[in-house]
């Protein structure tokens, strides 16, 4: 099968679309651009995806808690509320198909004060009225045979067992590969600067070039505003709400069993403590309105502040065992509920915009909508070619011992390890590079097959790492990024020629 890749040093121009009009363009490849271009590569349709970072799942949808929600949190009749229960309906076929670890661990939701426990009752009420299954409050006694170190203070929870944790790297990940064997077309590296209409539909103006579209899907993030109000008069504002969170080694792995939250307030579920699907345990986020739309780094006064919230919830948690600590955005629109749809006064533009929590749990429902949207309008007809599965990059410490000796009798470098810390070999990096949507950054080979992601964070690894991206993408270690842009590792060299 000939898979329709666009490296980020490559236009649409070389592949003869420069007057082409696209049935759809997709701005943002997120974890809600890639499950919408997926569900359309399930029709006969040009799709064009654009993104202004070098890969896919580089923006937001790369720092979250890594939730699948159950939905009781969402105001019942809300946007919120729709997705979320029928992403979640959606996830386990969804991962089978596209070989994503997601696991059901539940989640609980706790109060500290016996007072609360009517919130409690009204968080179960509301889930109901959702239509999440399951859900029951547990008293102190039930809640320590399920969770040990549960904080002292605990009086009460809220279980909800079809709550899950889910790895956004992977789901994005998959999301876009299976998109791009299916047809869809992907341009990384090139940023939106304007969209007007036109008689035929669109014309999008990009770093690249300027491309004609019929319809278009805004899945910007938090730039959603900013696209939506170039086009419609029924303006959005997104205020981007950055999240701190600390990453513990996998030596804590078993010590927290479910997802843990605090009752909700007006800026969220609070700090949260959960498992992950890699065996780490994950803390945070914090919750920060600010005004840059780029800023993501972390302070000392927000770790600080995760650190001790997390007590309230769980007792001793070994936060001496954090290896890393990151942040991300949440794309909050001031509206807060999701803006889904096409808008009124643009006849072929369709919003994804504010999508902040549980946007991860919502993408699979989102992207099956507003594709039935598009397939409406437009009459799209099912392609009889699609392929619904994918399979990931196979992980040799999860095979036995006979099937991982086969897997290095067909490729040896499967029996080169790479990545100590997390047990990485030469062959995963390899296929990271060479999948459709392929690595090209350490960042990119991070979020594909984990090298860089364990104790030392990539200390010993990443040259290793680099040495490899050098020999498969053709380009010289001063190329090589971090994360794209302007994020070079080596800026020079020390000695030239042999001296």
């Amino acid at each position: 099968m000939k898979i329709k890749l666009l490296t980020p040093n490559c236009s649409l121009l070389t592949f003869g679309r420069k007057n082409k009009v696209f049935d759809v363009m997709i701005i943002g490849a997120g974890v809600i651009g890639c499950a919408v271009a997926r569900e359309l590569s399930k029709y006969n349709a040009s799709v064009m995806v654009v993104e202004k970072n070098e890969d896919v799942c580089a923006g937001t949808s790369k720092a979250n808690s890594a939730i699948i929600h159950s939905g009781y949190d969402a105001k019942s009749g809300t946007l919120k509320a729709k997705f979320n229960v029928r992403g979640n309906e959606m996830m386990d076929a969804l991962c089978r198909d596209l070989d994503i670890p997601f696991k059901r661990i539940g989640s609980l939701t706790i109060c500290t004060d016996e007072a609360d426990i009517p919130a409690l009752e009204e968080l179960k009420a509301r889930g109901e009225k959702n239509g999440v299954p399951g859900l029951k409050i547990l008293d102190r006694d039930e809640l320590l045979e399920i969770e040990p170190h549960i904080a002292d203070g605990v009086v009460a929870a809220l279980l909800a067992p079809t709550a899950g944790i889910i790895c956004p790297f992977k789901l994005t990940i998959a999301l876009a590969e299976n998109a791009c064997e299916n047809g869809v077309e992907f341009m990384l590296n090139t940023k939106v600067t304007n969209i007007e209409k036109t008689d035929e539909g669109w014309k999008v103006t990009t770093t690249k070039g300027a491309y004609l579209t019929k319809a278009i899907v805004n899945a910007a993030g938090v730039y959603a505003d900013e696209m939506n109000n170039m086009v419609s008069d029924q303006k959005l504002t997104i205020i981007p709400r950055r999240g701190d969170y600390i990453l513990l080694d996998r030596a804590v792995d078993g010590y927290v069993r479910h997802t843990v939250f605090q009752l909700p307030t007006a800026l969220g579920k609070g700090v949260l403590v959960t498992p992950t699907v890699h065996g780490n345990t994950i803390v945070g986020p914090t919750a920060f309105d600010i005004d840059d739309k780029e800023s993501t780094a972390t302070t000392a006064q927000a770790i600080a502040e995760v650190t001790e919230k997390s007590a309230i919830s769980i007792k001793a948690l070994p936060t001496r065992q954090v290896i890393t600590s990151f942040a991300g955005l949440r794309a909050r629109e001031v509206g807060k509920d999701f803006v889904i749809g096409e808008a009124e006064d643009a006849e072929g533009f369709f919003n994804c915009a504010g999508i902040q929590s549980p946007g991860l749990s919502s993408a699979p429902a989102i992207g099956e909508y507003i594709a039935g949207l598009i397939r409406e309008k437009y009459a799209l007809s099912e392609k009889e070619t699609f392929v619904a599965t994918r399979k990931d990059i196979p992980d040799p410490s999860k095979l036995s011992l006979e099937e991982r000796n086969e897997l290095i009798k067909k490729e040896p470098a499967y029996g080169t390890i790479i990545c100590r810390c997390e047990s990485v070999t030469e062959g995963e990096i390899l296929d990271a590079i060479r999948r459709p949507l392929g690595a090209r950054s350490l960042d990119g080979v991070k979020r594909r097959v984990r090298a860089g992601m364990g104790r030392c964070q990539g200390g010993f690894c990443s040259p290793k790492v680099m040495d490899i991206l050098v020999r498969e993408l053709g380009l010289s270690m001063e190329e090589i990024t971090k994360s794209g842009g302007d994020s070079t590792i080596v800026i020079g060299r020390t000695k030239d020629g042999d001296e």
